[in-house]
Formats: C-alpha cells, structure tokens, sequence
C-alpha cells in the first residue's frame, strides 16, 4: 500500500516547510505523540495532533485528514508528520487513510520534533 518512494520532495519548498512547521506547532501545543498537517488541492491546510484519551484513539495524520474532508475538501497535495518515536516512517494505516483522499503518491514529509527530516514517503 504504502512504499518509500525515490522521488524527493522539496523540501526546501516553503510551503513544504510549512507544513513541518504547522505539525510541530500542533504537535508542542498539546504536547501529544505526533503533529501533522495536511495541505488541500486549493491550498488550505489543516492540523492535528494525536488523540489518545480511553475511549477514542486517533492518530494524528488520520485526524488531519478527517477535518480536510469535514471542511469539504476533495483531495490533498501533501502532508506532513512530526513525531519523535523510533519509526522514520508514517503508519501504513496513516497512509491508508490519507490515499483514500489523496490517491497514490501523495508526498508525505516525516520529521523528528525539531523539524529535521527523517524520511519522505508517498501514499
């Protein structure tokens, strides 16, 4: 479902670095596991942080990408996961749900709590 890709994203794009930005603001404002953002094909972006209460777990990216589509977007660009555990790599659930908006190879940027990339995937 879910590969590494060899197609490099830039990441030096600033709305790229947007994205990384966004999730670790996400990310440190509720102190959660992950942050991640997600950018719409008009532009848009939406975040998230990890929900991790007794009755509900929801990651991150799968929750970014459910506000896209509650705000009534209609597939994604990019997206964009911060977390420090020890994967370099998005979930292949994640993924999962992001392609079901996005379709296959969609970028998605992994980076470390300091915004350092760790690894570039695609859906």
């Amino acid at each position: 479902m879910a590969s590494v890709s060899g197609v490099n994203v830039d990441v030096t794009d600033p709305e790229n670095r947007k994205l990384i930005v966004l999730a670790r603001s996400s990310r440190a404002r509720t102190g959660a596991l992950e942050g991640a953002a997600v950018r719409d094909l008009d532009g848009r972006t939406y975040t998230a942080a990890t929900v991790a209460l007794p009755s509900l777990q929801v990651s991150a990216l799968a929750l970014a990408t459910a506000m896209a589509v509650s705000s009534g977007a209609t597939g994604l660009e990019a997206a964009a996961v911060v977390t420090d555990a020890d994967a370099d790599a998005a979930a292949d659930a994640d993924l999962a749900v992001l392609a079901d908006l996005a379709g296959a190879g969609t970028p998605v940027l992994v980076a470390d709590s300091s915004g350092q990339l760790r690894s570039q995937e695609h859906t």
